[in-house]
This record gives C-alpha cells, sequence and structure tokens, in this order.
C-alpha cells in the first residue's frame, strides 16, 4: 500500500499537536473555541501533505474554504 507509512506519520503528527493543545486549552478557550482550532490545526498538517507529498493540485476552491476557515476562528473568538 503506497504511502501508508505517510499516512501513519500525519495522523500522529495531528495527535502530537491537537491533544496537547486540547488539554491545555480546555481550561482557557471553550469547546467551540477548541473545535475551530482542531479544524485550522488538521487543516494545516493535512494541506502540506496533500499538495507535496500526494501531489495533489491546489485549487482555488481550497483557498476559498481556508478563507472560510479563518472566518470562523475570527466569528468563534471575537468578544461579544
Amino acid at each position: 500500500m503506497p504511502g501508508g507509512g505517510c499516512r501513519y506519520a500525519f495522523h500522529l503528527a495531528e495527535y502530537l499537536l491537537q491533544v496537547p493543545a486540547n488539554r491545555i486549552g480546555y481550561t482557557q478557550l471553550s469547546l467551540g473555541q477548541l473545535k475551530i482550532l482542531q479544524e485550522v490545526i488538521a487543516l494545516s498538517v493535512f494541506v502540506p501533505f496533500a499538495v507535496l507529498y500526494m501531489r495533489q493540485p491546489l485549487r482555488l476552491n481550497y483557498l476559498w474554504a481556508a478563507l472560510c476557515i479563518c472566518g470562523a476562528v475570527s466569528f468563534v473568538f471575537r468578544e461579544g
């Protein structure tokens, strides 16, 4: 199975970033804020993996989706 080991490395990298962030963050952030951060972390690991290792083209739709996620972050973390 080609790329199998690299897929596990992706999940390991994601796990190593998210678990400590969730443990530490739960004392400071709300559950919604943590979930949005989890998605940002997952995409920040997955997109370079997909483009660089799996040779997937970076499409304009993905950039628009990234802007939507940035909007979600701004809404979740704004005061009020």
